[in-house]
């Protein structure tokens, strides 16, 4: 990086601070993630030079050809990673490439149902502070308020009820896995579209350690880091029979030309996935948040549904007498960063609500394993009876630093 320290000091400042910033805490962000040094290498290549409006061999500009051929090899092995019958990679990110799927299947004032944000959702499944939201009828399913779990039931109800365009499956803090079979009897039975949203456990998926969407839905979306360790973009997976709807729904639909140096990185990405390595990341990824799940439990929280099959987990703090936002922010100051989040039956607003959220992608990928769940664990516990003891904090800081430090940082050291 000696041309950026040289041309832009300020810049390469705060890339160095984040560097260290990354290396010296415990990242639970379960939407983030360590990508490898050939991902950051790839996304910094001169295909950022290039425009590439349109798609391999129909593009609206000359010059086409490298950028062709990366774009394919991106698509194949995102075809061949998850068994789907086609794929885009261009969306910019995750809810550009949601958008695409309504843009494609349904027009404004059509009715959608999908989960419920404060349940465990997605902006972009609906939510009134979304687009989705306010371009469509957006109707919503919660969880079993006894079991913290997804009630197939009230879907199945719902969606006869409605008989919604498009029923999605997917969340953005559901620490249990998706029953796709179930959905798609429900989306036969309802004559509707069955739209899967996977960011967040796509890189499960990859690793066999999360049941594959892609064999029971019309179309399926991730972005493409979170557990999926590649840069900040997304997939759409659809059959065939769907492929000019979503081609067409992302380009001219929402975007220009793709961002092909983030294509570059995709690809890599996906070609990391398909390594033995990475099968041993998924199980270790799930086995870690079991374990960090348990001896949370074991300490009193309260986690939604009671545990967590997947990377991630919800923790309702009512009981511990601290908010969400004041636990996530005394926890930053310990340096374990986490989100503060909504719970089901939530009282709070969502600036300040009553939980937390918390993932293990990152950890894992820097060589976490049971000692450090059970550390963490108590160490949270610690802190939400210490939250406004900035000085045991700050001491405690000093002793997740000393444990990050005999952990290297994927792409970075």
């Amino acid at each position: 990086m000696s041309a950026l320290e040289k041309n832009d000091p300020e810049i390469y400042k705060l890339v160095k601070a984040e560097e260290a910033y990354q290396r010296a805490t415990i990242r639970l962000i379960a939407s983030e993630n360590y990508t490898s040094k050939a991902v950051l290498e790839a996304c910094g290549t001169v295909f950022q030079n290039k425009y590439s409006e349109g798609y391999p061999g129909a593009r609206f500009y000359q010059g086409q050809v490298n950028c062709d051929a990366l774009e394919t090899v991106a698509i194949e092995r995102a075809k061949k990673l998850f068994g789907a019958e086609h794929a885009n990679v261009q969306p910019y990110s995750g809810s550009p490439a949601n958008l695409a799927v309504y843009l494609a299947f349904a027009k404004p004032g059509d009715t959608v149902l999908g989960l419920n944000l404060s349940h465990g959702g997605h902006l972009t499944h609906g939510s009134k502070a979304s687009a989705t939201g306010k371009w469509f009828n957006a109707v919503h399913y919660n969880l079993n308020p006894e079991t913290g779990l997804l009630d197939y039931d009230e879907i199945r109800k719902l969606a006869l009820e409605h008989r919604p365009k498009i029923l999605i499956a997917g969340h953005s803090a559901y620490p249990r896995q998706l029953d796709f079979a179930k959905f798609r009897a429900i989306a036969d039975e309802a004559g509707c579209i069955l739209f899967v949203d996977m960011a967040h456990f796509a890189g499960l998926v990859a690793g066999g350690a999360h049941p594959n969407p892609v064999p029971y839905a019309d179309v399926v979306t991730t972005t493409t880091h979170k557990t999926l360790r590649g840069p900040r973009g997304a997939l759409i997976l659809c059959k065939e029979i769907h492929a000019k709807a979503i081609d067409k729904a992302v380009f001219p639909g929402l975007q220009g030309g793709p961002h092909n140096a983030t294509t570059a990185g995709i690809a890599v990405a996906l070609g990391e996935a398909m390594l033995p390595s990475f099968k041993d990341y998924a199980a270790k990824t799930c086995a870690n948040a079991k374990t960090l799940a348990g001896e949370l439990v074991a300490r009193g929280f309260n986690l939604v549904s009671g545990g967590t099959d997947n990377h991630l987990m919800l923790i309702d703090l009512s009981n511990k007498g601290v908010t969400g936002k004041e636990m996530a922010v005394a926890l930053e100051k310990a340096g374990i960063v986490l989100n503060y989040n909504t719970v089901p039956g939530e009282t709070r607003k969502a600036s300040d609500p009553s939980g937390i959220r918390l993932g293990t992608p990152s950890v894992t990928s820097r060589g976490f394993g049971a000692d450090e769940m059970k550390k963490i664990a108590a160490w949270m516990d610690a802190v939400a009876g210490k939250v406004g003891d900035d000085a045991f904090l700050t001491g405690l800081a000093k002793e997740v630093e000393a444990l990050c430090s005999k952990f290297p940082v994927p792409g970075i050291d």
